[in-house]
């Protein structure tokens, strides 16, 4: 399914549903950062995805990384909160979904680094080189604010 992104778009489609989410910023011992290129818009993120009823919002972004990328990880921190209702995602089914994600710190405890249905392409990327990727700008915020280390941040 196709999806499309729009920040502060006055031609945004209005938003029709609110899901929780959870992305995890992905460090290795080297300071690598643990990135995936979406199927559904070919552009580099961080693995997440929305949380199921009966898990938590740490669960949720262990077992999304986990089926994106095969690593495994640990919960070590927030990087912050990014619920901006100027941000909606449209997908082909019609749905237009408001942005509301909690973004954590994890580190890798296991694994083996893989593409899954989600993404084409799985790397761990050194700081410095993030800014040349192709990326959403709500992604290139968390990574800008993981990179800041100001602590969790509300947006």
């Amino acid at each position: 399914m196709g999806r499309r992104d729009y920040e502060d778009d006055p031609d945004a489609p209005e938003a029709n549903s609110l899901v929780p989410a959870a992305s995890a910023v992905v460090v290795d011992e080297g300071g690598r950062v643990l990135l995936q290129r979406r199927t559904d818009n070919g552009m580099w993120a961080l693995p997440g995805g929305r949380m199921d009823l009966g898990e938590s919002i740490g669960d949720c972004a262990v077992r999304e990384t986990y089926e994106e990328t095969g690593v495994i990880v640990e919960i070590t921190g927030i990087v912050g909160t990014y619920t901006d209702p100027g941000h909606v995602f449209a997908y082909d089914d019609g749905e237009v979904r408001q942005e509301f994600s909690i973004c954590l710190l994890a580190r890798p405890t296991g694994g083996t680094l893989r593409t899954s249905d989600e993404s084409f392409e799985v790397a761990w990327v050194a700081p410095d080189e993030i800014d040349a990727l192709p990326m959403v700008a709500s992604i290139r915020k968390r990574l800008d604010d993981w990179r800041a280390g100001a602590g969790p941040v509300v947006r």
